[in-house]
């Protein structure tokens, strides 16, 4: 300014130094700085400033122009790309809330789907629109290193599964989804430093033959590999155990439960595959119902995966699966340290938390139980007919416990009490319900003790912490959107190696 006067103000300075102080602001104060000039405005899309991009995109056709103006920006440069696709307000009729759209029930064969809202099909024509912005923004971006896509199931899964009925009224030719399918392959095909790649519960995004466009080069450095739809018709799987050989490099991996075959876990344990340290398993009654568990692996086969793969952690998502599946499923071998029950129909027996506190004592870190019940005054009781509550078993057994959190089952108060005992300090998270803590007779009956006051003030001691009960689910996203949540800590849990 001493030089060219005092006219020159801050729009006067070089483009570069903008940027390296736009580097230093937080994404809003960037944007508010961005509105003092032209120059200023100009500087705001530097690719240097946007190595990442995360969005969390309404299911609204406001959201539209917004995303085009950003992924025209971004979209060409972005090195990591994150979008969450979420549904703005769930539309009743035809369909129900979120919470009934991932519990209600599948149509059988040979009947007719149950019909879905105008406003449900508003949605899913936005939905597709949404997703085509942001696929044909980055198809030729050869930076691109992580790619992650979620899709919100309160919308995909409506009545268990969305049939090609519903896609006919939104797009009746198919063109829209053959577009979607073919931007997402050409994405694979022109990548050339991609390490990260994560699609779950996209409606139809993935097909069988999309990851065949990965080039070898870029498939033998894939470090992380999530594919979850079960969507899929049959018994059509994304992946073969043939095309997974191709990833000798994978560090993590997510699939349908259904899907990890035998056969898979026998190509994760060759010496040629660098050892593998997460490994998330979603297991979904829809897909049980359509894909056999003959193939999934035996103990042996979790006991060679093991073997090459010493620092291997599981985390299994279980959505409404009967138990006795989930006795099968449960092999001794599987370095079990994350587990959470999903259900709406299908109640966990306190078998399988027992068998899971016998089998995962040295892995499980942490377990996470919901019953989405309508009926709030007969939650099931896992201490029926028990000497011990399986609850207190696992609280004793699992040393390593650091998070539980419970919704839809019966808590005993004095139970819950032993539990923050067992683990004190130690169990990060206690997140249970006030309407799953039920009190004995005998407790309500003492006239000279609050028995509420004192549970709690039992709890916060054993803890070591203050502790209450939560009263409102709706502020939980573990128990009000556990799809969203698996995805959320499915990606944490696979970049904490």
């Amino acid at each position: 300014m001493s030089v060219c006067g005092e006219a020159v103000g801050a729009g006067s300075l070089p483009s570069e130094l903008v940027v390296h102080i736009f580097s230093f602001l937080a994404a809003p104060d960037r944007l508010r700085a961005s509105a003092a000039c032209s120059h200023w405005r100009e500087c705001l899309f530097y690719p240097a400033l946007w190595p990442r991009l995360r969005l969390s995109l309404r299911v609204s056709p406001a959201e539209r122009p917004r995303l085009e103006f950003l992924m025209r920006k971004c979209g060409w440069f972005v090195r990591e790309l994150r979008v969450q696709f979420a549904a703005d307000n769930y539309p009743t009729g035809g369909g129900g809330g979120a919470a009934a759209g991932e519990g209600a029930a599948v149509a059988g064969d040979g009947e007719a789907p149950p019909p879905l809202s105008p406003r449900w099909l508003d949605l899913l024509r936005t939905y597709l629109e949404l997703v085509l912005c942001v696929l044909s923004s980055v198809r030729n971006n050869r930076n691109l290193q992580k790619l992650s896509l979620f899709g919100d199931i309160s919308i995909l899964q409506q009545h268990g599964t969305i049939s090609n009925t519903y896609l006919g009224k939104v797009d009746p030719d198919g063109k829209k989804i053959k577009q979607i399918q073919q931007l997402f392959e050409e994405i694979l095909g022109n990548s050339r430093q991609l390490k990260w790649l994560s699609c779950g519960l996209m409606l139809q995004i993935v097909t069988p033959t999309s990851l065949s466009s990965l080039s070898n080069p870029i498939a033998n450095t894939m470090e992380h590999l999530s594919l979850l739809d079960n969507h899929i018709p049959g018994n059509t799987t994304l992946i073969t155990a043939v095309e997974l050989e191709r990833f000798v490099n994978l560090r993590s991996l997510a699939l349908d439960f259904c899907d990890f075959t035998a056969e898979m876990a026998r190509v994760l344990a060759d010496s040629n595959h660098v050892p593998l340290h997460r490994l998330s398993l979603l297991v979904h009654s829809v897909s049980i119902m359509h894909k056999s568990l003959d193939n999934m692996p035996k103990d042996e086969n979790w006991q060679a995966l093991t073997r090459n793969s010493t620092n291997l952690r599981v985390y299994i998502m279980a959505f409404d699966v009967k138990s006795d599946d989930m006795l099968r499923i449960l092999k001794p071998s599987i370095p079990l340290e994350r587990i959470h029950f999903d259900s709406y129909v299908t109640c966990v027996s306190g078998a399988v938390v027992d068998l899971i506190s016998r089998q995962y004592d040295k892995f499980l870190t942490h377990f996470i139980l919901m019953n989405d019940v309508i009926d709030m005054s007969a939650f099931p009781d896992l201490s029926d007919n028990r000497n011990e509550d399986p609850l207190v078993l696992l609280a004793w057994r699992c040393t390593r416990l650091s998070l539980l959190a419970v919704h839809g089952y019966t808590v005993w108060a004095h139970n819950l009490i032993a539990i923050a005992r067992l683990r004190g300090s130690d169990l990060k998270v206690l997140e249970v319900t006030e309407e799953s803590i039920e009190f004995d007779q005998g407790e309500l009956a003492d006239q000279d003790v609050d028995p509420v006051h004192n549970f709690i003030e039992q709890v916060s001691l054993g803890l070591g912490r203050p502790w209450h009960a939560v009263m409102d689910i709706e502020l939980l996203s573990v128990f009000t959107e556990p799809t969203r949540h698996f995805y959320r800590e499915m990606q944490s849990f696979s970049e904490g190696i």
